[in-house]
């Protein structure tokens, strides 16, 4: 998906001929007959009338084009009869329209790249095949006659340039189709290429340190990993020397066992991240590395790439960064529950490793809630609980709970950002993880909507004040989880930029992604960005930051599509309970109130999303909600409230 956005990313800063991708060539011709680019010298670049982006469609059909690589970032409008048959999602070039009044408007001149390859289509009544998503029909290159033999619900993943069917998926009333569903609808793959598979299994099973003599050898230092119960993938381990208050944070070396162009590569450069759903992951690396090779088990020595920290006794500020490519061997595979009871002394030492482990685990979490008390000074401590869903063996929901930070997490946390500030500070153009501060508008949103719950805030300049006044008040009157969420909904998104812009949540000026590169691509690349930096390689450095720019954005787009292929697939499990308790009430908790009321379901189960008729709610209230239908096509429950339990 990345192809053409990166191309007219380039073109609309100016791209030297030279480095035109061969698979850009025949889209450049085409815009050069069209007028839509000029060559100056050796130089493209998109002419003045003309902007580059993603579009977005409507529900009256009316389009909005997002522009790439402009300041002016104000969307242009574009009229159903000038769209040219583009859709939702299609990356495409606009001509700009000057009416004598009002808003610049723009007509689509061309389609350099669909939204998405596919579309899922499912097989009504009729016959007719509607699009999963918008519930339009869909034109499919198949006679009545072939699907009128499919059952009724049948799904099927629908070429979105041809109309040809690509693969029947199943049947809508099968819940293990969610995963399908879910994937085809952001055009993931699940399963890697022939190539891939072969070329990780080259690899093999075994590290013999033998083979590398310019590596430093940790293998001697107890080492240890601590991750989710049901982890599949070890990207860090982490040792501290108490003594010389030294943090090892070793991250799994993934850039030695994947080479840029590889067909491993081309994989996980396309999928960008790992997506996990409540009962399985799709991981971004062939599992023969990622759970394997890469993986940092217990007991097996493996290749890192990682950073010793020194802080200093009386500050607790780093003394030296030194980065590092090392062998270690894990002596201990744990789990957060289980370092938890450690750390409250409800779980005794059970053998000398552990002993040898919680010698210096226990000081260095003593030492990481220093750390992490210094740190709040300048950032936010938000208590954005995630919803935990747990399925049974038919892919139905069993359960959900609501996972908390616990001492564990905030340890390894802390440690964490140690890494990914010292990798942050090694590199001045490249890959950072920027998070800029809210725009003006929306902190006066905000401040509306607290207005309603109770909180009289300040405006205050300082963004940092503002935000622990109104968590201040939240807590007073106890409804700071929630408030929480309605401050991190009120903040930008973060992204990855070339140059450094900071990261206002964290209160870091430079900040990387450094520590999960079996998990996501944009770590791979500082990997390679800092090994190239280390070796004096200057050729390399050059070669790994050409198009980088439009690396960050791709990376920013796959990151949020990956985040939207897992809530989709929660919201068409809740949609399938909900469907099962029709006419049935629960309490929900009112989280958008107004003309479109949202809840949040609160009951034995909770995390799904209701959408309400009602339209006098109260934010945050308390309401038992009758669910009137669900529909599991689109993953859409809707209800009413019977009874208002609780006002803020």
């Amino acid at each position: 998906m990345g192809n053409a956005k990166s191309l007219l990313l380039s073109l609309a800063e100016g791209l030297d001929a030279d480095k035109i991708d061969k698979a850009h060539i025949s889209l450049v011709n085409e815009m050069a007959k069209k007028n839509i680019i000029k060559q100056q010298k050796n130089i493209y670049e998109l002419n003045s009338d003309y902007r580059a982006g993603r579009l977005d469609v409507s529900s009256n059909g009316t389009g909005y084009l997002e522009t790439f690589g402009r300041e002016d970032k104000k969307d242009l409008i574009i009229e159903p009869k000038d769209l040219g048959g583009a859709s939702k999602g299609d990356i495409v070039v606009a001509k700009r329209v000057f009416p004598k009044s009002g808003r610049i408007k723009a007509k689509v001149v061309l389609i350099a790249q669909k939204g998405f390859d596919t579309y899922v289509g499912v097989v009504n009544g009729a016959s007719i095949v509607q699009n999963i998503k918008t519930a339009l029909p869909i034109t499919v290159n198949a006679s009545k006659k072939s699907l009128k033999q499919l059952p009724q619900g049948t799904l099927l993943k629908i070429e979105s340039l041809t109309g040809n069917i690509k693969e029947v998926l199943g049947v809508l009333s099968d819940p293990a189709m969610d995963e399908k569903i879910s994937l085809a609808l952001f055009d993931k793959e699940e399963f890697f290429s022939k190539q891939s598979e072969e070329e990780a299994k080259s690899h093999g099973n075994e590290v013999d340190k033998s083979l590398y003599p310019n590596r430093v050898d940790l293998t001697h230092l107890p080492f240890c990993t601590i991750d989710p119960n049901d982890a599949k993938d070890f990207d860090d381990a982490i040792y501290f020397d108490e003594k010389n208050l030294a943090i090892y944070v070793a991250i799994a070396d993934v850039s030695e066992y994947v080479y840029p162009f590889g067909s491993i590569d081309k994989e996980a450069k396309s999928r960008g991240f790992s997506i996990y759903f409540p009962h399985k992951s799709i991981p971004m690396l062939p599992r023969t590395l990622s759970e394997n090779i890469c993986s940092l088990k217990p007991n097996v020595d493996r290749l890192v790439f990682g950073f010793k920290i020194i802080l200093d006794k009386t500050t607790f500020e780093p003394k030296s960064e030194e980065l590092f490519e090392g062998i270690i061997n894990s002596k201990k595979r744990y789990t957060y529950e289980l370092v938890d009871k450690f750390l409250n002394g409800s779980m005794s030492v059970k053998d000398s490793v552990d002993e040898e482990i919680l010698s210096w685990l226990i000081p260095l979490f003593k030492l990481s809630e220093k750390l992490r008390e210094k740190r709040l000074q300048n950032a936010f401590s938000f208590r954005s609980s995630e919803i935990r869903m747990k399925l049974d063996e038919d892919q139905n929901i069993i359960e959900t709970k609501i996972e908390e930070e616990t001492p564990s997490h905030a340890l390894i946390e802390e440690c964490m950002l140690l890494a990914n500030k010292a990798a942050a500070k090694k590199i001045n153009y490249g890959i950072f993880r920027t998070h800029e501060p809210p725009a003006f508008e929306k902190i006066e949103g905000l401040l509306d909507d607290l207005l309603t719950v109770g909180i009289e805030a300040k405006f205050l300049p300082e963004l940092p004040a503002l935000i622990r006044q109104i968590q201040k008040q939240a807590d007073e009157i106890g409804i700071r989880n929630e408030v929480d969420k309605l401050i991190i909904k009120s903040q930008k998104q973060a992204c990855y930029t070339p140059e450094c812009n900071g990261h206002f949540g964290l209160g870091f000026q430079r900040y990387a992604h450094f520590t999960s590169p079996i998990r996501r691509y944009s770590d791979l690349i500082l990997h390679r960005i800092l090994k190239a930096q280390l070796k004096d390689e200057d050729k390399l450095l050059k070669y790994q930051l050409e198009n980088i720019d439009a690396l960050c954005e791709n990376l920013s787009d796959l990151e949020r599509e990956s985040d939207k292929v897992a809530w989709d697939f929660m919201d068409r499990k809740f949609a399938r309970w909900a469907a099962l308790h029709i006419n049935e009430s629960f309490v929900c908790k009112v989280t958008d109130a107004g003309k479109n009321a949202v809840s949040a379901l609160d009951d034995e189960l909770k995390g799904a999303r209701i959408f309400l008729i009602n339209d006098d709610l109260e934010l945050f209230e308390k309401v038992k909600v009758q669910i009137l239908a669900s529909d599991i096509t689109s993953a859409r429950i809707t209800g009413k409230v019977v009874k208002r339990l609780e006002s803020v």
